[in-house]
């Protein structure tokens, strides 16, 4: 009894800002996938109540079921996560399918102010089930994710005391893949969207690429530059913003090419799914062959620096992808294959991958120069 009793003085339950963060970042994603396009708003006809009922919907797949199931598996999990251990077990799975319930019901009758939205019960029911399933998974792992459980120790062991903020944005490094990009890794394209928005505004084309740089063409050779320079400094910038973490105790190499690889296969399916099995590595063009290559021997040269210059590094390549990717017109063919992608079956979804592939750099970018604590620029270089 004695010695229960000490350990738990030594270990009291600790509370994750980590999964608080997720939690919003993961909020915000719901929000902005279940009202996308956010436009065209107008009075709902009818009282935005009026789909919870018993009926089924008209039109719906067994590919809308499981995603409205899986897309809030996620959103239970981090709820029972950010409520431990204040809410823990029965109580934290009860609030964390209250919460998800609600949650869906509020987006369910917004919908009914947007026109390409159809609201219905068997969305709130499939949204509520994901809570449910997502919030058990998290009760049954919370050993394991939180409470100086293996994950936990791990992540201790081998990721510095600042890298809550830099392990959550390469969390979502694969996921930002399921937009398809003009570019391997060319994450931030704003400039096609700014264009199109100012076009709404004044009610005329407006191609800002035309207006301010070289009338929006450039040669083959040039764009299988921006390729490869987009390529490589996107992969040095996201694969740096890891190695600058890094204790002397981790498995340096293999958790890259773990990153890397995982990456690459979730562009893979994403490209599949999207478009055919057989265009899976559609993204595996020449400039991006290349700039694998070059981005391969720069971050074994840059894995000699000290953490301090990891860091910079990486929030320079980050940069330079941004602005090279913003620099380079749009591929009309690309955009043929991205307008047949946007109409398929991931419409409902769309919204919410392009926001996170647009945001993702800019999220990036401040992990790596807002760290959670100060960083020590003498922090002993990984080996």
């Amino acid at each position: 009894m004695q010695n229960t009793h000490s350990h738990s003085l030594r270990h009291p339950p600790l509370a994750s800002p980590l999964a608080r963060v997720c939690l919003v970042v993961y909020l915000l994603v719901i929000g902005y996938a279940s009202l996308y396009p956010l436009t065209g708003w107008h009075d709902a006809m009818s009282d935005p109540l009026s789909f919870i009922n018993f009926r089924m919907p008209r039109y719906w797949t067994g590919f809308d079921l499981a995603t409205n199931v899986l897309a809030y598996m996620p959103l239970g999990c981090f709820l029972v996560f950010a409520l431990y251990p204040r809410w823990q077990k029965l109580a934290a799975v009860l609030l964390a399918v209250l919460a998800g319930g609600l949650l869906s019901a509020s987006m369910e009758c917004i919908q009914n102010y947007l026109p390409t939205r159809v609201p219905s019960s068997l969305d709130l029911l499939t949204n509520t089930t994901g809570c449910l399933l997502g919030a058990l998974f998290g009760v049954w792992q919370t050993r394991a994710f939180l409470d100086h459980g293996y994950l936990h120790l791990m992540r201790k062991r081998w990721f510095s005391s600042e890298a809550s903020r830099g392990l959550l944005a390469l969390g979502l490094w694969p996921m930002a893949q399921l937009y398809p990009q003009t570019f391997l890794f060319g994450h931030g394209q704003a400039m096609p969207l700014i264009s199109e928005r100012l076009s709404e505004l004044v009610g005329m084309p407006i191609d800002l690429h035309q207006l301010m740089f070289y009338g929006g063409e450039i040669s083959i050779y040039q764009f299988w530059l921006a390729e490869v320079v987009i390529t490589a400094s996107g992969l040095c910038g996201a694969v740096l913003s890891m190695m600058w973490m890094l204790r002397s105790t981790a498995p340096r190499w293999r958790l890259v090419l773990y990153l890397i690889a995982t990456t690459l296969v979730a562009k893979s399916l994403a490209s599949a799914l999207a478009f055919a099995p057989e265009q899976a590595f559609l993204w595996l063009t020449p400039g991006a062959q290349g700039g694998l290559v070059i981005g391969a021997f720069l971050l074994f040269g840059f894995s000699f620096a000290p953490n301090a210059a990891q860091r910079r590094l990486a929030a320079l390549m980050l940069l330079v992808s941004l602005v090279v990717v913003n620099l380079v017109p749009e591929n009309p063919y690309f955009n043929a294959n991205l307008q047949a992608w946007t109409q398929g079956k991931f419409l409902n979804f769309n919204g919410a991958a392009q926001m996170l592939a647009l945001l993702w750099p800019v999220f990036a970018i401040w992990s790596v120069w807002h760290p959670d604590q100060h960083f020590h620029a003498k922090a002993a270089p990984v080996r």
